[in-house]
């Protein structure tokens, strides 16, 4: 006890430094909790894939499209227990600001939400949402940020289908958990295919993605060659991977922005370990004589250095702490900021764990040189010592 009451006298003995020490911590570890928030983010939608999940996409490319009647060759193979077709639409809603945007797609809509057991839906919307060719289902997110409610009519200016669409909210779809991601909306692929074939017969009769759903998850790898098996050599040949690589070929378009803040991320807490380890540099200079003092009165090296690391410790502890705290507020603020751009952004567990591990390490590292200085100072030179 009589230890760690002087170890927290002596942090505020210059109090100045102490506080402009205890400032610039704080301020790297919530930077730290934030970037690695922000790229936990980036990978949000890829955690939510179920290894029971295939896509199928066109081998050349996801722009070229596949016949829809794949479907029920599909649907044949062994192992798989269930086929949807999913199509980007990419309509603006609004304007083009980005705070309007969000994802639209054309499915099954017969048995697309059988395929995703994560979007809870009210058995009495569905069914309207089924029966309605207009109908269409919106995820939570969507509800929140814009107040759609079930009989709203909702235009879309379509860009890949030109025209102004309209769809009735049937239905709202609620997640699972918050790893979730509720900010699409879904309608029917018939009614999008009817209007297609009215103005571009060419066009119709197509899909963007087959979704497949598997019974066995370990047989991702077989089931995946057995579908590209039966299309090769084909018009239109087929890509087929899990669920989860699918989602991890987008985000690694932007693998070197995601690099980017990693290392801006442990940038900073390297700066923060020098602004430290100069602060116990020279508060340990400082104070020779007091160690000096301290084994003249019988004190080993080992307690001079505990001091000198205990303080290290206790500084980086506590800019820590109230950096973390910090980092909960700033996150809600950052994601609010940020509007749709990020729909799951929350600091983990697992981001509070490398905040903790990484103000500890700053600690004891900062520590370590000057504690040995200090347990190595002689009496005599210690006593002579002018700082």
């Amino acid at each position: 006890m009589h230890y760690l009451k002087l170890v927290f006298k002596n942090i505020f003995r210059h109090k100045l430094r102490s506080l402009l020490t205890l400032v610039g911590l704080v301020v790297a570890i919530l930077a730290f909790g934030l970037l690695q928030t922000v790229v936990n983010a980036w990978y949000a939608g890829s955690e939510m894939a179920s290894a029971q999940r295939l896509i199928a996409r066109n081998a050349v490319s996801l722009v070229f499209p596949l016949p829809v009647y794949y479907r029920d060759r599909i649907r044949a193979i062994d192992g798989v227990t269930g086929v949807a077709v999913s199509n980007w639409f990419g309509g603006i809603y609004k304007d083009m600001s980005p705070t309007n945007f969000f994802a639209q797609f054309a499915v099954d809509h017969e048995n697309f939400f059988d395929l995703y057991p994560e979007f809870r839906t009210n058995p009495e919307e569905l069914l309207a949402f089924k029966k309605d060719r207009r109908g269409v289902m919106v995820g939570r997110h969507l509800v929140n940020q814009h107040g759609f409610r079930v009989g709203d009519v909702i235009t879309v200016k379509g860009t890949i289908y030109p025209g102004n669409w309209e769809f009735v909210v049937r239905g709202v779809y609620e997640p699972r958990d918050d790893t979730t991601i509720t900010r699409q909306l879904y309608f029917h692929w018939d009614y999008l295919n009817e209007q297609i074939k009215k103005l571009y017969p060419r066009r119709a009769e197509q899909v963007g993605v087959f979704i497949i759903q598997i019974a066995d998850g370990s047989r991702a790898a077989e089931i995946s060659q057995v579908v590209d098996k039966e299309f090769r050599n084909s018009l239109a040949e087929t890509l087929t991977e899990t669920e989860k690589a699918f989602q991890l070929s987008f985000i690694a378009q932007t693998e070197t922005i995601i690099m980017a803040i990693r290392v801006v991320s442990f940038v900073v807490i390297v700066i923060i370990f020098a602004v430290v380890a100069n602060t116990m540099a020279m508060t340990a200079r400082e104070r020779l004589a007091e160690y000096a003092t301290l084994k003249a009165l019988g004190f080993g090296p080992a307690f001079v250095a505990a001091l000198i690391v205990g303080e290290s410790l206790m500084i980086t502890a506590m800019g820590g702490a109230l950096g973390i705290l910090a980092t909960f507020p700033a996150a809600a603020g950052f994601k609010a900021a940020m509007g749709s751009m990020f729909p799951v952004f929350r600091v983990t567990p697992g981001t509070v764990t490398m905040q903790v591990a990484s103000a500890l390490a700053v600690g004891v590292l900062a520590g370590i040189l000057p504690s040995i200085r200090a347990a190595r100072v002689k009496i005599v030179d210690g006593l002579r010592y002018i700082g």
